[in-house]
């Protein structure tokens, strides 16, 4: 390529025409710089291992020519040499080798030997678990950014469905009413966990090993410091030994208990939905269409449910991913390559990436209905508790006792085919005197509750907008959890940008002051 030529040029003249006057080379550096700065920045370059060790050796570079463990003399043929590597592996389907001893070899050739004096107080090491940190960093922030983005929908639909009654299980069968988006909250709750462990894993991935070479650091003076932050790096792994023999295997693990934990509960809520459609009267679906459902080639009646087939499945693929992270890791000592592979991490976090942008498009395609939701709540008499709870309250019944009756009724009721809305008074009554002269030895008990009264209690959207306690489904809980979860998203996109702004200044800082060694006079 014609720009590298001319950096090369450039380098030549700095070097070998010694006669020239000092302002002369340096008005000759200046007109070249231009013209190498995109060489030297590997604009428009995947960021993967070898862009990695190509800003690994630029650092080292520029570090230690200013701090004098490489002569200054020879810093500018090295740089160049070095251009011209990154810029080769810059060309289309051109090799981009990721092992130090094979790209060693590449960066002689164009420098000659005095380019290995890069290699001082290195390691394939520290430079490989560097590397590895790097690119699981660039993952995790991707992976942090589709989470974001699940979790903002997630807020949005929760808010939209704030008022929608619906019935909630527990065991796999109904339960109690609830909000809609109380519910989802719930699901948004545990996303917002996985979004902190995500934080703690990415804070303990975000450190350079440079400089601790194999294992127990080096007898040159390097500066571990500024190579950090030279990588965009906020610190520096404390302890040499750990750094590339245990923090290096050991990453991998924790990032796939944080996927893990991602597809199960993305997995939890598919499967909440899929309950749905075996029911006659399901009160949720996906629209059809778009991918989201095909018909069966047999039975012409058939909806089946591709799309949560198709994202549970992927949620699968996850967890496997992340388990076969432990299982690699098991009973080895420590220092092994086993666990380390970087593609064996992006493979993992692409996969939680891809899950999070399927379950996307299955809250885009949820049908509720609303008045199908209070039809199975009336049918299973979900309301029942609130019987027991209302005796209590109001006429002070011991619980336990308020529990039988409200038992005794739910029973009457299916064997009589009765609804909530339908269950007669006079019954309510009757078996209320004997429920009390079972459990208290109470003759002629009369039920405390009038008959508007008892009805209000069975009522699921009364009982979902009474609810009294912090965290509930009310609606002034609702708003305020509303509230509070779109602010927990305002931080996690700082929290984003603020480590994504960090790395690409980090990236420009390094490629100016490397641009320094190629400008020398």
């Amino acid at each position: 390529m014609l720009l590298s030529k001319y950096c090369q040029l450039h380098v030549i003249f700095c070097l070998e025409f010694q006669m020239l006057h000092r302002y002369q080379k340096t008005y000759l550096a200046i007109a070249l710089t231009v013209a190498c700065h995109s060489v030297v920045a590997q604009k428009n370059t995947e960021r993967d291992q070898f862009f990695w060790l190509g800003q690994i050796n630029k650092a080292t570079a520029v570090i230690n020519t200013d701090e004098g463990l490489l002569d200054r003399d020879k810093a500018p043929k090295i740089a160049a040499g070095l251009v011209k590597v990154l810029e080769d592996g810059a060309k289309p389907g051109a090799a981009r080798p990721f092992r130090v001893v094979d790209f060693e070899p590449l960066l002689i050739r164009a420098a000659g030997q005095e380019a290995s004096l890069l290699h001082a107080g290195r390691s394939s090491q520290d430079m490989f678990a560097t590397y590895r940190a790097t690119i699981m960093r660039d993952n995790l922030l991707a992976l942090a950014e589709q989470l974001t983005q699940t979790s903002e929908l997630l807020v949005n639909l929760a808010e939209k469905h704030a008022k929608t009654i619906v019935p909630n299980y527990t065991n796999g069968v109904a339960a109690q009413p609830n909000s809609y988006g109380h519910y989802l909250l719930g699901h948004l709750a545990g996303l917002d966990r996985d979004a902190q462990r995500l934080h703690e894993a990415y804070a303990r991935v975000d450190q350079s090993a440079m400089g601790t070479t194999v294992l127990n650091g080096t007898s040159w003076p390097l500066n571990r410091d500024r190579m950090a932050r030279y990588l965009g790096f906020p610190s520096t792994v404390d302890n040499a030994y750990d750094a590339a023999q245990i923090l290096a295997a050991e990453m991998p693990v924790e990032i796939g208990a944080v996927v893990s934990s991602m597809a199960l509960h993305i997995g939890g809520f598919i499967e909440d939905v899929m309950v749905q459609y075996a029911q006659p009267r399901p009160w949720i679906l996906l629209s059809e269409g778009d991918g989201n459902t095909y018909v069966s080639s047999a039975m012409p009646q058939k909806r089946n449910p591709g799309l949560l087939n198709s994202t549970r499945a992927s949620a699968s693929g996850v967890l496997t991913l992340g388990i076969g992270r432990l299982i690699t890791q098991h009973n080895i000592p420590p220092g092994m390559s086993d666990n380390k592979s970087s593609r064996d991490s992006i493979a993992m976090i692409s996969q939680a990436v891809a899950m999070l942008k399927s379950f996307d498009k299955i809250l885009h395609g949820l049908v509720i209905h609303p008045q199908r939701a209070l039809e199975e709540l009336n049918l299973d008499w979900t309301a029942s508790q609130e019987v027991a709870d209302v005796l209590m309250r109001q006429y002070k019944l011991p619980f336990r006792v308020g529990h039988h009756f409200a038992s005794e009724v739910v029973s009457h009721a299916k064997q009589k085919d009765i609804k909530p809305s339908d269950f007669p008074y006079e019954q309510a009554q009757r078996l209320y005197a004997q429920t009390l002269k079972h459990e208290m030895g109470v003759n002629d008990g009369k039920f405390p509750m009038s008959e508007a009264e008892f009805r209000a209690t069975l009522d699921p959207v009364a009982i979902v907008r009474n609810r009294m306690t912090a965290g509930g489904p009310q609606p002034k809980e609702m708003a305020r959890m509303l509230a509070s979860s779109r602010l927990v998203l305002q931080k996690e996109q700082a929290w984003l940008q603020e480590r994504r702004q960090r790395i690409e200044a980090a990236i420009q800082s390094l490629d100016r002051d490397f641009e320094r060694l190629l400008t020398a006079p």
